[in-house]
């Protein structure tokens, strides 16, 4: 196995057709295809599922490429280190719950390390989802939270699919409000007093379970529910309808608007958010970056 090989089938899998592939790395397809079925035999696994219609990434395939992903980046890290430039273009991706914190760090991580060349995403998704990238190796760093109603299943979960967890800090639930909600003048807020007004939450998709859930978990029955799938959505629903979430309490105005504020939320469990990585993976210079970043805006 080669870096060579691992950069072949990468390219293969982005562009999903070979004569593509070979154009952008300026070899032949009779080259390409050799070394990637040499790969595949060596490792004994299919990466690439052939049919007349084209090539697919096969189930095993998208796990191995998780793992050449990393080989590639720890490479890259190596060049620059002892080569003296820059390593190619350099590749990063973390999966996150909707948190401010977690988009102004990846900001940092950009303006320190985006230079000609860079790949880096920033996937903002359901919890499963963040789960299951960084089981995959799609993510290096995913971050969610845990506390006293969703710890025992999703610490499970992790388990199984051996990832770490990680805190970064504890947090007391707080409710996002309008400013100019009935209830912005309050020092706390009751779930009785919130009964009369829209609950907003993110949806989860076909894994939705009260344990996957990025807002706290209530026994308080909420009579009216609004589900989204992003937080520009949930932010105008909030401000339009009078509407209320419950989240960490850690707020940012640039991306959250100044006519959102924080209010303590009465008698719910802390949460302990933090990050997840892979038991197998090694923190790169960009991940330890980014967690570098995610401190200062934790304060």
């Amino acid at each position: 196995m080669t870096l060579q090989q691992l950069k072949y089938v990468i390219t293969v899998a982005e562009t999903g057709i070979i004569t593509e592939a070979t154009n952008r790395l300026y070899v032949s397809q009779p080259s390409l295809t050799n070394a990637i079925h040499e790969l595949e035999k060596e490792m004994n696994i299919v990466i690439f599922n052939r049919t007349n219609k084209g090539i697919t990434l096969s189930k095993e395939g998208d796990d191995f490429l998780g793992y050449a992903r990393q080989v590639l980046e720890q490479a890259a890290i190596l060049e620059d280190k002892y080569k003296g430039n820059p390593g190619g273009k350099k590749q990063f991706c973390v999966s996150t719950q909707h948190y401010s914190f977690a988009v102004n760090a990846f900001v940092d991580l950009i303006k320190q390390y985006g230079q000609e060349e860079y790949d880096f995403s920033l996937r903002e998704t359901q919890t499963y989802e963040i789960i299951e990238d960084v089981a995959r190796l799609r993510s290096e760093i995913g971050i969610l939270f845990l506390n006293d109603f969703n710890e025992a299943v999703l610490s499970k979960l992790l388990k199984s699919h051996d990832l770490e967890f990680h805190q970064l800090f504890v947090a007391s639930p707080h409710v996002f409000i309008s400013r100019k909600h009935p209830l912005a003048g309050n020092s706390i807020i009751t779930n009785e007093e919130l009964e009369e007004y829209p609950y907003l939450s993110f949806e989860q998709g076909e894994h939705n379970s009260f344990y996957f859930s990025e807002e706290i978990f209530s026994d308080f029955e909420r009579r009216k529910n609004i589900r989204v799938r992003d937080r520009a959505t949930l932010f105008n629903l909030l401000i339009g309808l009078n509407g209320y979430t419950v989240c960490s309490g850690v707020i940012d105005k640039k991306l959250n608007g100044k006519d959102i504020i924080a209010v303590p939320l009465a008698d719910e469990s802390d949460m302990r958010i933090g990050y997840i990585t892979h038991r197998k993976g090694m923190l790169s210079r960009l991940g330890t970056t980014y967690l570098e970043a995610l401190q200062k805006y934790l304060g």
